[in-house]
This record gives structure tokens, C-alpha cells and sequence, in this order.
């Protein structure tokens, strides 16, 4: 299972960490994605990270912003999310997978690769 926090109102340019707890005894074996769904739009894939942390994957909106990472320590996923903008606005969800597909093309993630995804966080930028 995973819970998915740290959302909330921030100012354009600001700050914010969303936090993925994953629970269960394989959850350090799995990759973990972050997705984002703004009113009347796709769900977008933003970022993944593999299951020991070593490999990471941003979607061309986010990359230099965002920074995902993980604590297999505390069997949570993180991602840090610098100069948030207005367009950033959306729930937030965490989900995991077996292994980071990242696909050529505009569209970098899946989110049929998911199997288990966490209750959202909405993340809510004001300009």
C-alpha cells in the first residue's frame, strides 16, 4: 500500500516535498512514480525512480524543477519540487511498479506500468 503527502497552497516559485510511505515486506523491490492530475486533463506521469534508487526518470516539464528520491530505510519516496508554477497545480499520486519505463515521445510514462497507487495529495499553485 502506499500513502502519498505533503501536499498544499504555495506561491509561484516556491517549495514543496511530497512524501510516499510504502508499506508492505516487498516494498523496497519495487520502482516508485509520481503522477499528477490537473481538472480536465490527463493524468501526467512526472518522475520515477528505481527500486534501489539508482536510476531516475523526469518528464521534460519538470526536469531541472523536480527532484525524486527515496529512503528504502523508511520505505519512502520523496519528491522535492522546486519553482513551482501555476500549471503545476493537480492531485499528486505515488504508484509502483516493477522496474522504470521510460518511453520516447511526448508522453514519458504509463500509467498501466502501475500497479498499486497511493490516495493522491493536491498541490495547489498561486500565482
Amino acid at each position: 500500500q502506499l500513502q502519498a503527502s505533503g501536499g498544499g497552497l504555495v506561491q509561484a516559485g516556491g517549495s514543496l516535498r511530497l512524501s510516499c510511505a510504502a508499506s508492505g515486506s516487498t516494498a523496497d523491490y519495487y520502482a516508485i512514480g509520481w503522477f499528477r492530475q490537473a481538472p480536465g486533463k490527463k493524468r501526467e506521469g512526472v518522475s520515477c525512480i528505481s527500486s534501489n534508487g539508482g536510476s531516475t526518470y523526469y518528464a521534460d516539464s519538470v526536469r531541472g524543477r523536480f527532484t525524486i528520491s527515496r529512503d528504502n530505510a523508511k520505505s519512502t519516496a520523496y519528491l522535492q519540487m522546486n519553482s513551482l508554477q501555476p500549471e503545476d497545480t493537480a492531485v499528486y499520486y505515488c504508484a509502483s511498479t516493477r522496474r522504470c519505463h521510460f518511453y520516447s515521445g511526448s508522453s514519458h510514462f504509463r500509467a498501466a506500468d502501475f500497479g498499486s497507487w497511493g490516495q493522491g495529495t493536491q498541490v495547489t499553485v498561486s500565482s
